[in-house]
């Protein structure tokens, strides 16, 4: 089965190598790294990895925890197709899509991008209930919901405190994170349930996926 592994690590020569060595030792196969921010002497890393049948998941833990400085910041179960250059695909895939697809595309790909567990797109105004234009398969029922922040100006990490979220999404700790797509009237919406919150590494690059996608979307098709 295959876990997402969010690592806080020091910021060194050779602590991915020892995190590596750890994580082997334990029998774990690395998939993927990627990381997510640099800064302040420390770095964050995502590091989808394959535990052998038998394997608890604890295990992973245990095993990080032994390199010193290394802390785990979240491990959650992850399904889906394992390949290294999402983004590229996406925006290949966007390129060749028909015209008026492009939002049902984000939305079921962007999950896969981001090792999140769902996407929507979302269309509303001031006061006025908003409508769904896409929604990969577990996101949440937002049809009728009135957003305090839509229109959007700016990109915004959606935290699970947050006063508007319904009470059933705050117990699920649903984090969310969104960005206009195309006018502010439009935005593009991940989340997960039961955390890790989204950094604002990862809303600058769904920021800069998303304008992206916007412009590619209003080409001809390849």
């Amino acid at each position: 089965m295959s876990y997402l592994l969010r690592l806080v690590v020091p910021d060194r020569p050779g602590i991915l190598g020892a995190v590596a060595t750890a994580l082997g030792g334990a029998g774990v196969d690395i998939v993927s790294v990627d990381v997510l921010e640099r800064g302040g002497g420390v770095a964050v890393d995502d590091i989808l990895v394959d535990l052998p049948a038998g394997r608890v998941p604890d295990s992973l833990i245990t095993a990080a925890r032994s390199v010193p400085g290394v802390q785990v910041e979240s491990l959650r179960p992850f399904a889906g197709p394992l390949d290294m250059h999402r983004e590229l695909e996406l925006l290949e895939a966007l390129a060749r899509a028909a015209e008026g697809t492009a939002a049902k595309l984000l939305a079921a790909e962007l999950p896969r991008v981001f090792h999140s567990g769902w996407a929507v797109v979302l269309r509303g105004a001031q006061r006025c209930p908003c409508e769904v234009l896409a929604a990969s398969e577990a996101a949440p029922t937002f049809d009728e919901m009135t957003l305090p922040w839509l229109p959007m100006s700016a990109p915004q990490l959606l935290p699970s405190e947050a006063e508007w979220l319904p009470e059933r999404w705050r117990e699920m700790a649903i984090e969310m994170m969104a960005t206009p797509f195309g006018d502010p009237g439009t935005a593009v919406v991940i989340g997960r349930s039961g955390g890790p919150a989204f950094r604002r590494s990862e809303l600058l690059r769904l920021v800069h996926l998303a304008g992206i996608a916007a412009s590619v979307a209003h080409l001809p098709p390849a």
